[in-house]
């Protein structure tokens, strides 16, 4: 039976993991009868942000696992458990938690690493030829995964677009309602919330990058 590791980045758009991104993820995987485990890394998130002023909320502080089974309702495991041999493929929802928590990018841009969990067990995936899902503003991660030259998109922003090629990946321009696939190197992108403008335009592509990934799998 197929299964599908999914890595979430906390809780919430501006600190965390997206929650439709990662609800319209997991809903796809079960609408398909897909066994998946969600997991996220166990360390304290970048900062937190009031999700109704926009402002970081000083002085608060939260763990990035700890919010994002917030989301799963508890059913998740620390990102050091996951093991490369359980899973046919990864999938990454979006939200700033992928360029804070599950990387630099939010504030090193180009000069961004990897959280060293992911970066493990993504590259295991990759070297295992297990395909990858990256979502909204994940696949600017592609590159330190990958190499470069590998293909992903983060829809058409034009400033997030330059930093990504300057890491190696190219970017190609795409609408939320598709997603571009990397055959040669099993990585599936799409632009969801660096787009959609409303929860059924993000779904559109986010149901096409599901099943895209679930094709390339043994």
């Amino acid at each position: 039976m197929t299964k599908v590791a999914v890595v979430l980045a906390g809780c919430g758009v501006f600190d965390g993991a997206e929650i439709y991104e990662s609800v319209l993820t997991l809903l796809n995987l079960e609408t398909r009868s897909i066994d998946y485990q969600c997991f996220a890394p166990d360390m304290e998130q970048m900062h937190v942000i009031n999700h109704l002023s926009g402002e970081v909320a000083e002085g608060e502080s939260r763990n990035v696992l700890v919010e994002a089974a917030r989301i799963t309702r508890g059913n998740i495991k620390n990102l050091v458990e996951a093991n490369a041999d359980d899973f046919d493929a990864l999938i990454i929802p979006g939200g700033f938690g992928a360029a804070k928590n599950l990387s630099d990018f939010a504030v090193k841009g180009s000069d961004c690493s990897i959280q060293a969990d992911l970066l493990k067990f993504a590259q295991t995936m990759k070297t295992a030829s297990k395909p990858i899902g990256m979502i909204c503003i994940a696949p600017a991660m592609a590159a330190r995964i990958f190499g470069e030259g590998v293909e992903c998109t983060i829809g058409n922003d034009a400033d997030t677009a330059a930093a990504i090629e300057s890491m190696g990946a190219k970017h190609i321009t795409c609408p939320v309602s598709e997603c571009h696939v990397d055959s040669k190197n099993k990585l599936v992108t799409t632009p969801a919330y660096m787009l959609a403008g409303k929860i059924t335009e993000a779904a559109a592509g986010i149901n096409r990058l599901v099943h895209e990934v679930l094709e390339m799998t043994p």
